[in-house]
């Protein structure tokens, strides 16, 4: 944070304090409309059209869980309590249709932890994962963060709670009292051994923890993303969930001050107008590359994902285009919007994405890889005659003669594909494709390998 800006925002902090506490003058119509424009002039000043656009974006990040948390809510959940999913059965961007998911939201205290039954699993994948109410990351439950126990009871605590634990029960400390859960099992070739390990993950709360007020929100989506009035609860959002990354406290004195400033008719105009023509057109642009990420071939791979530290531009791509992502060391997304040359992705085209014998993506994936194709607006799997969703290693792939792999992304299958190696896409529709490597190893794990370009057909 520059000091320039940092002085922008205590300005504006101050002047919001000042002002609420002089004593109002019996003013005339006259007086009142001097004060009101003073006080838009002041606020602009207060803090740049950049600033504006920062502290909205960053906002969003925010407002995007709470989003989901109520969608959750709206549904009938209660705080502690497991909900199994039906293989499929998410209403998320981006699902991951590989895995059974099980969900929750968890509330501990100082005086509560919520107990997690994990059974034991050998040779699938699966994790228990925790995210605070930003969409970070602060616990997975899994073989790799708990080699020692992998398995049995675990108790999930806030940090120096003073709880007394069942014995043979493993202590996770986490920073936050109010999480998202999200329990993952990979589905694999057995599909109904899968959805009997999924059934057999439980929670239970030690105490009563008190639940969170959830503080007004606007209704949007991704078609409509909110204009001013993002910043119209603004404290009431910021206080109901602390930033645990370091940095920010600059960011939401901006959201702060800018919600202070629109008190003023005038100046929530301004506000409002720079937020639709400026600050959604940076959050359009940062997204050809999630924020900070990298494009090869084609196929852009994030710098964050699961935990985001300082990238505050990231997370709010990631929580919109793929909300609850788990960490890099976990699983690695590419995503593609184009071909090899540059063209977007359409359905009237015929597209392949071939992998040569020597790098198949199972080279990069210690437990498994697939990909989507999903529409580019509210990034849901797209509807087929077929109901085919995603290819992966149980899709019944057919090699090449020569040992490599071909997939066809087409709306009718192309005369030459094997069935299996294809995913109908949509005829005269835009697309995304999501590649998903679990376990990432090697030139994944490190950020050297891209899949090859799609080469779309004459």
């Amino acid at each position: 944070m520059n000091s320039v800006a940092s002085m922008s925002w205590m300005a504006a902090i101050a002047l919001v304090a000042g002002a609420c506490n002089r004593t109002a003058p019996e003013a005339t119509p006259a007086s009142v409309s001097t004060t009101a424009s003073a006080t838009a002039t002041a606020g602009a000043a207060a803090y740049t059209e950049q600033d504006i656009s920062d502290a909205w974006i960053y906002l969003m990040g925010r407002l995007l869980v709470l989003r989901q948390q109520k969608a959750d809510f709206a549904e009938g959940w209660k705080w502690n309590t497991m909900i199994h999913r039906k293989p499929g059965a998410v209403d998320w961007p981006n699902p991951n249709l590989d895995v059974a998911y099980s969900e929750a939201w968890v509330a501990v205290d100082e005086n509560s932890c919520t107990l997690v039954t994990v059974p034991k699993i050998t040779g699938r994948y699966y994790t228990v994962q925790f995210l605070n109410g930003w969409g970070e990351t602060v616990a997975n439950i899994n073989e790799r963060t708990q080699a020692a126990k992998p398995s049995g009871d675990f108790a999930v605590c806030l940090k120096g709670a003073n709880v007394t634990l069942p014995a043979n029960t493993t202590r996770i400390d986490v920073p936050v009292k109010y999480m998202r859960v999200l329990a993952r099992v990979e589905l694999g070739d057995d599909w109904n051994q899968a959805v009997a390990l999924q059934h057999k993950f439980a929670l239970r709360a030690t105490g009563t923890p008190t639940p969170p007020t959830l503080p007004a929100t606007p209704e949007f989506d991704q078609q409509h993303l909110p204009g001013v009035e993002a910043f119209e609860h603004a404290d009431a959002v910021l206080d109901s969930e602390q930033d645990i990354n370091p940095g920010m406290e600059g960011l939401a004195a901006k959201a702060r001050a800018i919600a202070a400033g629109i008190a003023d008719p005038a100046e929530r105009a301004r506000v409002d107008k720079i937020v639709r023509e400026k600050a959604h057109a940076d959050l359009g642009k940062a997204g050809a590359l999630i924020g900070h990420g990298t494009i090869r071939n084609g196929w852009v791979r994030p710098a964050v994902a699961g935990t985001y530290n300082d990238d505050w531009l990231g997370r709010t791509l990631v929580n919109l285009g793929g909300i609850w992502a788990n960490r890099l060391d976990e699983v690695i997304y590419y995503k593609a919007a184009v071909d090899g040359a540059g063209a977007t992705l359409n359905g009237d085209n015929t597209y392949t994405l071939t992998f040569p014998k020597d790098d198949l993506p199972p080279k990069y994936a210690n437990y498994f890889w697939s990909v989507i194709a999903v529409d580019p607006m509210f990034m849901r799997v797209l509807k087929n005659p077929k109901n085919r969703f995603l290819l992966n290693r149980e899709s019944g792939l057919k090699y090449n003669p020569d040992g490599s792999l071909t997939l066809y992304f087409a709306s009718d299958k192309p005369a030459d594909a094997p069935d299996s190696n294809w995913l109908p896409t949509p005829t005269g529709q835009d697309y995304r494709l999501t590649f998903r490597f679990y376990g990432p190893k090697g030139g994944v794990a490190d950020g050297t390998y891209f899949p090859p370009p799609l080469e779309k057909r004459a």
